[in-house]
């Protein structure tokens, strides 16, 4: 009787020890693992070794998990014959370095002292002159002249977008300026949280008014001719835009020989 009590123990310890082998196949838990077992697949190898048929003939496998458990075994399986096909580090290492003597041989043909004047040449690297940045003519203006340009631009910083009235309530009404009218308007007679209207005090200084943003007066020009009538201290010109690419081209070259800065080059 003393004997029959390790035996069942040792049993028991293998069991487990397969069930647990079972239970780490997707799909496989610990009452169909001890199905498989109780079956007579009492290790690994034999459910490796086993047929679609035969696994089908245990309760509550169908032929579609069947497949699937022999699909996962067989992917298991893979890596391990890899492992024994694939060379060891060592002998990777010597043809690594067989195959970098080889590069580092001459070509037949050539002695070693030509491979070296071969060598490409320090790259040419852009001059100094060619990386400086032109900087745009600006014009000759007063002191006073540039604090009421500096005074426009807080200006028209600060000044809203002006639309006509009610242009958010209808589709038909565009987003554009249009002075409001009639008795019962309440923007036109300027009542609380309403829309802005064009008034005397968003418009900038009257000496540099009409002026484009650099200081410049602008001057239009539809040929090469028109630019004589150019002060290029104070005026600076702007390309029709029906002016053809040849005439364009002439302009501009005539632009830099009398020192004057085109606004739409």
């Amino acid at each position: 009787m003393e004997s029959i009590g390790p035996a069942k123990e040792t049993n028991k310890m293998a069991k487990k020890d397969v069930v647990d082998e079972f239970t780490l196949l997707n799909g496989v838990g610990e009452s169909k693992a001890e199905l498989l077992y109780d079956s007579g697949f009492d290790s690994l190898d034999k459910l490796k070794k086993a047929s679609i048929e035969d696994l089908t003939k245990v309760k509550g496998i169908s032929d579609k998990f069947a497949k699937d458990i022999k699909d996962q075994l067989k992917r298991e399986t893979k890596p391990t014959s890899e492992k024994k096909q694939a060379e060891p580090e060592e002998a990777v290492e010597k043809k690594t370095t067989a195959a970098k003597a080889k590069k580092k041989e001459p070509k037949e043909g050539k002695p070693t002292e030509e491979i070296k004047d071969e060598k490409p040449g320090p790259v040419e690297e852009p001059s100094k002159e060619e990386e400086k940045y032109k900087v745009k003519k600006k014009p000759n203006l007063s002191k006073y002249q540039r604090e009421r340009l500096s005074i426009r631009k807080q200006i028209k910083g600060r000044t809203p977008k002006f639309l006509r009235e009610e242009w958010f309530r209808y589709k038909r009404i565009p987003r554009n300026w249009r002075r409001p009218d009639g008795i019962t308007s309440k923007m036109r007679i300027n009542l609380k949280y309403r829309p802005s209207k064009v008034r005397v005090g968003f418009r900038g200084p009257r000496e540099v008014r009409g002026l484009h943003p650099s200081g410049f007066e602008e001057v239009a020009i539809y040929n090469v001719h028109d630019l004589e009538n150019i002060n290029p201290k104070t005026q600076a010109a702007r390309i029709g835009r029906t002016v053809g690419t040849k005439k364009r081209i002439d302009i501009e070259k005539k632009a830099e020989e009398l020192d004057i800065r085109i606004l739409n080059m």
